[in-house]
């Protein structure tokens, strides 16, 4: 049956990270975006590292979902604008800075990394809520920060400046 002869408001692909080496991956994103509408949302379910995330738009994908931000929060990794963090290292036990110098959640806000620290290694559940709090935020800045990009015309700059500054793994 032809799915998009239904004329849906939008499609969601699936199915794609399931263990497969990325390059294999994208290889069949690129092959199922090009038999979408390109006026149509287009949903990559299940992917969320924010280089995918920033890889997949680049692709034509409009929406995202992953339990990424929050098992990630839930086992002490938080993502900064340079990469990831693991708050359960040692040298964040003194740390009074906040997880990004430039995040505006509520948990850079109002706590630091060694409060944090200190949270998830008494296994406080305090400590889970905050790490997600600030991974969601983080995400969400992320796509606002692609959106803005994109409609202003600056979508090659933004993927530019991001490869420069993201790392990716842990900083």
């Amino acid at each position: 049956m032809d799915l998009v002869g239904l004329d849906f408001d939008g499609y969601a692909m699936g199915g794609f990270s399931v263990g497969e080496p990325k390059d294999i991956m994208w290889e069949m994103v690129d092959v199922a975006v090009v038999q979408l509408p390109e006026n149509k949302a287009r949903y990559l379910m299940g992917l969320g590292f924010p280089e995918d995330i920033v890889e997949g738009v680049k692709k034509g994908v409009d929406m995202f979902d992953c339990v990424i931000p929050t098992r990630h929060a839930r086992n002490g990794n938080l993502f900064t604008r340079t990469g990831r963090i693991n708050i359960k290292h040692a040298r964040h036990t003194h740390d009074e800075n906040p997880v990004d110098e430039e995040c505006g959640c509520y948990t850079c806000g109002h706590y630091s990394r060694a409060y944090l620290r200190h949270l998830f290694i008494t296994r406080e559940l305090n400590g889970y809520y905050l790490n997600t709090i600030h991974n969601l935020f983080f995400y969400a800045d992320l796509m606002k920060s692609i959106g803005k990009a994109i409609e202003e015309g600056e979508f090659e700059q933004f993927c530019s400046d991001f490869t420069s500054i993201w790392k990716g793994g842990e900083t």
